[in-house]
């Protein structure tokens, strides 16, 4: 027995048919709240809808559509381009004037159209030929051109949590009608929450589990299908990875790895790097974060720290996919332990800010190097003091040009080794007092 005698896949048969029946947007949708409101009012502009995969997207540009009585052209940026962008814009326009009816162009995946793809909708927007609503999962800051976002208001979805999940599952257990409800289902607990959590928010990815697991769990006779746990493992075989390697979530996960190492939880950082392999992230990408990290956050705290780093770079190159990604997460668990400071971060930073706001003066001629006899003649080298000639090899002398002279950038953190730093510069100062006028 099939699981469903229609063809249209469940998760397109389940779609909400009226606002109320949306999950998780209420923000939205909910009563008193901006869409909904717009809807009542008959005040439809155009807008973006920004969320992750199954949200709702798509079924809030066609709820829009049905209830306000406008005609919905569905049009996706993957497979078109500005001919096909012409041509539906001159079919909106015929329909507004014979009919005065407002289409409602839903573009999915609106941040795969380039910026002047994305300029051949603005004409059609300001004279009102229709209402423009686009999808997104990318950060429209990013990926849509400032003309686009200027002209419309920009919505975020967010994920739904597991108990909505939850929600979408049972309507569509009990849907006689678009739904599995008149199939002999069991779903057992442990494998409903399974899906829920496996499924990141994305109902469409539950709902296609759910049917994939119907299908896996039918019996010969068709009087019970039950769903067990080891069913839907079947089905779903690999959690759906929320990541872009290329889009702003990529972004979030780096910095939610950096913070986590910077903030010294070695399990928060392992997370965060395992969710960006997972999802397929190019090792060497992490390692080199890293070996920034070892020198911007960790730094003479933890000397070792850069030498680690680089190591784990060269054990990957070295082992490649998937044992060399083990020397990265043993780094990232160093780095996470180390000691911190970024006083090499903020004297650096200092030091350049110096360079930048005052005059270039001239290398102090004492110590120059003087390898002809003219530069000995012009006093290349004058003065100059052999540090290995004075006790501990330490001797006062100015290395640095009179405008900036006594000016100090490095200032340790007395994190980690940076304490036996901070002793060895205070012992080198008193030396150098005593050792000024030995020689």
């Amino acid at each position: 027995m099939p699981a469903s005698t229609n063809n249209q896949p469940l998760a397109d048969r389940m779609r909400p048919r009226n606002l109320d029946d949306v999950i998780g947007q209420d923000h939205l949708v909910g009563i008193g709240k901006v869409l909904r409101k717009a809807l009542e009012h008959n005040q439809l502009q155009s807008f973006i809808l920004w969320g992750p995969p199954g949200t709702g997207k798509t079924t809030i540009a066609q709820l829009m559509a049905n209830l306000s009585g406008a005609l919905f052209m569905n049009f996706s940026a993957v497979t078109s381009g500005i001919k096909e962008v012409k041509e539906v814009m001159k079919t909106a326009e015929d329909q507004l004037q014979m009919f005065q009816k407002k289409t409602i162009l839903f573009v999915d995946e609106i941040h795969r159209f380039n910026r002047s793809q994305q300029d051949a909708f603005l004409p059609y927007i300001e004279k009102g030929s229709i209402v423009f609503i686009g999808a997104t999962t990318e950060n429209p800051s990013f990926e849509i051109n400032s003309a686009l976002l200027s002209r419309c208001r920009v919505y975020t979805l967010r994920s739904l949590t597991d108990d909505e999940i939850g929600i979408v599952l049972e309507r569509a257990l009990t849907d006689k009608e678009n739904g599995l409800g008149k199939l002999p289902i069991t779903l057992d607990p442990d494998a409903r929450e399974f899906i829920c959590g496996m499924s990141n928010g994305d109902a469409r990815t539950a709902l296609n589990t759910l049917e994939l697991s119907v299908t896996l769990a039918e019996s010969d006779d068709n009087s019970k299908i039950q769903i067990t746990m080891d069913i839907v493992q079947q089905a779903i075989q690999k959690r759906a990875t929320l990541y872009d390697k290329t889009g702003e979530e990529h972004y979030n996960l780096i910095s939610a790895l950096h913070k986590s190492i910077r903030g010294s939880d070695p399990d928060a950082a392992l997370y965060w790097m395992a969710r960006m392999l997972d999802g397929g992230e190019d090792p060497l990408y992490i390692a080199r974060r890293l070996v920034r990290f070892a020198s911007e956050d960790v730094g003479n705290a933890a000397p070792n720290a850069l030498a680690i780093a680089i190591a784990a770079k060269e054990s990957f190159e070295f082992l490649g996919h998937p044992e060399g990604e083990l020397a990265i997460a043993q780094a990232v668990v160093y780095l996470a332990c180390a000691p911190k400071s970024n006083a090499i971060y903020r004297a650096y930073g200092a030091v350049m800010e110096e360079v930048q706001k005052t005059r270039n003066e001239p290398v102090p001629l004492h110590i120059r190097n003087a390898p002809t006899k003219l530069m000995k003649d012009l006093g290349y080298g004058d003065g100059y003091k052999y540090a290995h000639d004075f006790q501990n090899h330490i001797v006062d002398q100015n290395y640095l040009p009179d405008n900036i002279q006594g000016h100090t950038y490095y200032h340790p953190d007395g994190q980690g080794y940076e304490v036996e730093i901070m002793k060895r510069l205070e012992y080198w100062k008193s030396l150098k007092k005593k050792n000024s006028s030995s020689k």
